[in-house]
C-alpha cells in the first residue's frame, strides 16, 4: 500500500469513497454538494490536503483530509495547529492498519509544515480509534460539531 496526494485520475474513486463516508455518518448534507462546492475547491486552492491510500492492485482503500488551521481558511478552529478533518477506510479494508498509516502520514506532513500541534474533532464512534493513535481529549469541545477536541500526545 502507498499513500499519495489526490490527483485528477483519483477523483472518481475519491468521490465514491466520500459518498460512502457521508452515508456512514448518516448526515443530511448532500455529499456531492459538499465535495464540489467546498472540499475540492479548497483542495485545488491549496487550503487543505487530501491524500488517498492505494493498495498494491491500484484500488483506493481510503482517504484523509487535513490542514494547518489559518484564519484565511473557512475552517480555523486552532490557528497554527494541524487538523485531521476527515478520515475514511473502505469497509473491505478496515482493520488492516490503513487508517493508522493515513494518520501517521498526515501527522508527518503537518509537522513538516510547522504545525504547532495536531488535533482532531472525532465523532464519538471514532474516539477509540484516535485514542489508540495517541490522541486524548484536551477538555475542550467544538460546539458547532458537538464533538470533543482531541490532541496528539507528545
Amino acid at each position: 500500500m502507498r499513500i499519495v496526494g489526490l490527483e485528477r485520475q483519483h477523483y472518481p474513486a475519491f468521490r465514491e469513497m466520500f459518498i460512502s463516508y457521508y452515508s456512514e455518518l448518516d448526515c443530511d448534507d448532500d455529499p456531492l454538494h459538499l465535495l464540489d462546492e467546498y472540499v475540492l475547491p479548497d483542495y485545488e486552492a491549496n487550503l487543505l490536503h487530501i491524500d488517498i491510500a492505494l493498495c498494491d492492485d491500484g484500488q483506493a482503500a481510503g482517504f484523509i483530509v487535513y490542514q494547518t488551521d489559518d484564519p484565511l481558511n473557512d475552517w480555523c478552529f486552532k490557528d497554527g495547529w494541524g487538523d485531521i478533518r476527515e478520515i475514511f477506510v473502505t469497509a473491505a479494508r478496515r482493520g488492516k492498519g490503513i487508517g493508522t498509516q493515513l494518520v501517521r502520514h498526515a501527522e508527518t506532513a503537518l509537522s513538516a509544515e510547522g504545525a504547532s500541534g495536531i488535533y482532531t474533532l472525532p465523532l464519538e464512534e471514532a474516539e477509540i480509534f484516535f485514542t489508540k493513535a495517541g490522541y486524548s481529549p484536551d477538555g475542550g469541545c467544538c460546539e458547532e460539531l458537538g464533538t470533543k477536541v482531541f490532541i496528539k500526545d507528545n
